[in-house]
């Protein structure tokens, strides 16, 4: 190939990928008058989701249940065989010894429902707000259900369906699928960008074996960024970390992304990686890795990393809506931390038990995290990088969502 069709071939791809990102996407429309806006914070050993205030004191607004038909689903599993031997697997490894009855969840713009994957029961539910009833279910492909996007409007609804390497598109208000695509190894996060036109799913491999030496990162299976059209559903790039990260010179870290952040225009990506205890800094328009952020190490934190719950080092990350500060958790180094986007700086490390997850409060002033430790979430000061709040939930937060009720909700009718 000439040197001027290599130029060319270059440009094309860094056009393709800056048409990826062309804007923020849009907030969803909360559907109206008479909903009120909450926070929603999972608890996957319990199976129920906490319902709080989106800002200030974080107080509790209601509860509820999201695996109302549990016993229903558990007699299907134990007629099945081949259910029940990745339930029970489900429970051994990801679960830490604990069935994952709630992973991710969103409410619909009407504010009548919350729509949540069920880990254990591999399936997504949408649950009635006022009713406590399911409205419909959706069991993905294969065995386990992981996390999910909702995208710009509200209207759709993305699951990793993690032992089938697929990711299904649900419409949020009946559960219809409206598309699917296959993926890497392990589907895991989603992320819409383009006010909707395109969907970021990031494949993490086998993240339960204890093959998690350096030299071992090879076994962990295919792992890559999907994105595709989310009309047709055609897949418009694979982007490899693993040759991103070695042109950048860290041959010696995993490839696995985790949890991701965009800026506010979507020109850049940070991303997390698997045994890492920091982030990196990815380029869209020019496909490469422009800098890393190594966060300090808790001397408590074991060394062994299969100690370390499903290869995470630190997992969780949200950004403050004007693109200057970024919020980790530093999940094994019990600690989370805002950092200043431009100088990678980071602030307080503020004590936290095992916190899992990372997202933004209602006004857009601080970063609430979840600790699965000590089943608590906690707001922390964008501004300051210091402690706000901390408030008590259920057993084993884990994802937390902004969503909607109406107005006065403070749990289903029927308790």
């Amino acid at each position: 190939m000439s040197r001027t069709l290599r130029t060319l071939g270059a440009l094309a791809a860094a056009a393709l990928l800056a048409s990826l990102a062309p804007g923020a996407p849009a907030e969803a429309s909360p559907g109206g008058n008479g909903l009120r806006e909450v926070l929603f914070v999972g608890n996957n050993w319990e199976g129920t989701a906490d319902v709080l205030a989106s800002t200030g004191d974080l107080a509790k607004v209601g509860r509820i249940n999201i695996v109302p038909d549990k016993e229903e689903r558990l007699r299907e599993i134990y007629l099945n065989p081949v259910k029940l031997g990745f339930f029970l697997g489900i429970r051994a490894t990801a679960g830490e010894g604990h069935d994952q009855f709630v992973d991710d969840l969103y409410t619909t713009p009407d504010g009548s429902a919350v729509v949540a994957s069920r880990p254990s029961f591999a399936d997504v539910v949408s649950v009635d707000l006022r009713t406590g009833r399911i409205n419909w279910r959706f069991p993905v492909a294969g065995y386990r259900a992981d996390h999910m996007a909702v995208s710009p409007d509200g209207t759709r609804v993305a699951v990793s369906a993690s032992t089938a390497n697929t990711v299904h598109v649900l419409d949020i208000a009946t559960g219809r699928q409206t598309g699917s695509f296959t993926t890497g190894d392990k589907p895991h996060e989603n992320t819409f960008t383009g006010g909707g036109r395109y969907l970021w799913n990031s494949s993490i491999g086998e993240v339960t074996t204890a093959l998690d030496a350096p030299w071992l990162d090879w076994t962990k299976g295919d792992r890559k960024i999907t994105v595709v059209d989310t009309q047709t559903f055609r897949t418009v790039k694979v982007i490899d970390m693993r040759e991103r990260l070695d042109a950048f010179g860290r041959r010696d870290l995993s490839d696995a992304v985790r949890p991701v952040s965009f800026s506010p225009d979507e020109s850049k990506l940070y991303f997390q990686v698997s045994f890492f205890n920091g982030f990196l800094e990815y380029d869209v328009a020019t496909d490469r890795i422009t800098r890393l952020k190594t966060l300090p190490e808790n001397p408590a934190t074991s060394k062994d990393r299969t100690t370390w719950v499903n290869d995470s080092r630190h997992h969780g990350m949200s950004m403050s809506p004007d693109g200057t500060k970024l919020c980790i958790a530093g999940t094994m180094d019990d600690y989370a931390t805002v950092v200043d986007r431009a100088t990678l700086a980071e602030g307080p490390l503020v004590s936290a038990d095992k916190p899992y997850w990372a997202t933004v409060d209602g006004d857009g002033s601080a970063c609430v995290i979840s600790e699965s430790g000590s089943d608590r979430v906690t707001a922390i000061d964008f501004a300051t990088g210091t402690k706000r709040v901390s408030v008590p939930v259920g057993d084993h937060p884990q994802r937390i969502r902004i969503g909607h009720v109406p107005e006065g909700w403070t749990g289903p009718a029927n308790g």
